[in-house]
């Protein structure tokens, strides 16, 4: 799990240093209600993460990350409409975006290894308990 905790970690701080330039911008109520938006689904990737470190099973393991991944995209789409909206620079979306978009990746191939390996566990339990009848 280290590398998306890290990842997911300093995304977090960067997002909230982000989110405080912005809103030290004096911008207006429409783009405090998107920054909201982002500083809660961005947040929440790494909060998912942490939890999914210490979860009860697989499938709350999996579910966890699935969250995070789902975080992830809601963030791109925020991200995506700040700068849309002229709220970032494109310097500034290109390089959040990235980051964002790394951890994207991240959880996909997690999310995809451990649905891969809750399938091999479960067709390995079913042959166990077939051999012992």
């Amino acid at each position: 799990m280290g590398i998306i905790s890290e990842k997911a970690a300093l995304f977090n701080r960067r997002l909230i240093k982000m989110v405080d330039y912005l809103q030290s911008k004096k911008i207006d109520k429409k783009g405090r209600g998107m920054l909201d938006q982002v500083f809660r689904s961005g947040t929440s990737i790494a909060a998912n993460v942490a939890e999914a470190q210490f979860a009860q099973s697989r499938p709350d393991f999996i579910s966890k990350m699935q969250i995070a991944l789902k975080e992830a995209n809601e963030t791109e789409n925020w991200l995506t409409t700040l700068y849309d909206a002229k709220y970032l620079s494109k310097e500034e979306y290109n390089s959040i975006f990235h980051d964002n978009d790394e951890i994207i990746s991240i959880l996909v191939k997690i999310v995809k290894t451990a649905k891969e390996n809750e399938l091999k566990d479960a067709k390995l339990k079913k042959q166990k308990q077939y051999i012992q009848k």
